[in-house]
């Protein structure tokens, strides 16, 4: 039995959202294939996501100096455990779906943050003598987003940092296993949004089957 976590950065409901609705139907197929898997929604727009604020930077500096947790602040022991928390469960997963809309070429303040805390030295990554090495092998990842305008091709291919940067944060963690499920064009071409969302599910359903194996 697979441990997932279902990553979601959206305000929106299913019903107002491209990336969201078509989420759903990849996880109705993933289930289908693999019904005794775990499955753990993270809503991140509804959850406490400490900032890498100063807080953050002073515990962490107090820790690698040897000063015991118990004599941080009230503030800086929060904001440390919940991190720990984050990170630890994100570790101990088997499988990751991320889904995030393109806003402003990326991906929502709510997925940078969720990063953030989990891309943490030690427990996700390695530093080395050459260089960053990940930590998490051997572990899927599904990154589903939609977009408004189109973005796989020129002229906008290189103004796209939402999925690149999701696959990115994977590989540096060391999750090379991912593919990407993108629905784009809905508010360029707005006749065919209907259509795209269609092949867009067509195509994630065929991912959760690989996704699931």
């Amino acid at each position: 039995m697979a441990r997932v976590l279902y990553i979601t950065a959206n305000p929106k409901t299913e019903m107002e959202s491209f990336s969201l609705s078509i989420a759903k139907e990849f996880l109705g197929a993933y289930q289908q294939v693999k019904p005794n898997d775990e499955i753990m929604h993270l809503d991140l727009y509804k959850m406490d996501i400490p900032y890498i604020d100063a807080d953050v930077l002073n515990s962490w500096s107090k820790l690698r100096q040897g000063i015991p947790f118990e004599e941080l602040s009230n503030n800086e022991q929060t904001k440390v455990s919940r991190i720990n928390e984050l990170t630890d469960q994100f570790v101990n997963a088997d499988k990751y779906v991320f889904v995030t809309p393109m806003w402003n070429l990326s991906v929502p303040p709510k997925m940078k943050a969720y990063i953030d805390v989990i891309c943490i030295a030690g427990k996700t990554f390695k530093y080395t003598e050459q260089g960053s090495v990940g930590l998490l092998t051997n572990k899927k990842a599904v990154h589903i987003q939609a977009r408004g305008g189109i973005y796989s091709e020129s002229p906008m291919k290189e103004l796209e940092f939402g999925d690149r940067f999701v696959k990115a944060i994977c590989n540096f963690m060391g999750i090379t296993d991912i593919e990407s499920i993108i629905a784009e064009g809905m508010a360029q071409m707005p006749q065919e949004a209907g259509n795209i969302k269609t092949k867009a599910i067509d195509y994630a359903k065929e991912v959760a089957i690989r996704f699931a194996q």
